[in-house]
């Protein structure tokens, strides 16, 4: 690591340790130099897939879309902004851990259902009818009538 203040190629590090979060590695350094003290950070670069949208074109994975449609799906039920969180870092891990280099929007959205499955049926309905079209109400009823059907059906919404 370069000093900051007189650019020498070597610094020493004279300590480490987590931080708060424990996701980035806190390093105190010292140049040997000019004997400035500075502190960096060391995280984890585990880089998104991108996504393929319908129409094929391809997007950078945004955690921030993904984000909008929960929140605008849950709007107004009663789930906290941190199990939407935890529901958002389960799809992005599913994201990288499925070892693809790329990342239809289908499956996203299949993430996205099981995810407001598991958090709020009315949630669930609202993302399923905008995200499969539903063209009219006996489409809804489907959709219901599959819901209800599924283990823990009583659990939710």
């Amino acid at each position: 690591m370069h000093c900051p203040f007189c650019n020498t190629p070597d610094t020493r590090v004279i300590d480490s340790r987590l931080s708060a979060e424990g996701d980035k590695v806190r390093r105190r350094r010292e140049c040997p130099h000019c004997s400035s003290r500075f502190t960096t950070y060391e995280l984890a670069e585990l880089p998104m897939p991108p996504v393929v949208k319908r129409d094929e074109r391809r997007e950078p994975f945004l955690d921030e879309k993904l984000r909008i449609g929960l929140r605008r799906a849950l709007e107004k039920r009663p789930i906290s902004p941190e199990r939407i969180e935890e529901a958002i870092a389960r799809i992005k891990n599913r994201a990288r851990a499925c070892g693809e280099r790329e990342l239809h929007s289908q499956q996203i959205g299949e993430w996205v259902l099981e995810e407001l499955r598991a958090l709020d049926h009315i949630a669930y309905i609202r993302f399923a009818s905008v995200y499969r079209n539903f063209a009219d109400i006996d489409a809804f009823r489907e959709e219901i009538g599959r819901l209800q059907k599924m283990p823990g059906a009583a659990d939710s919404g």
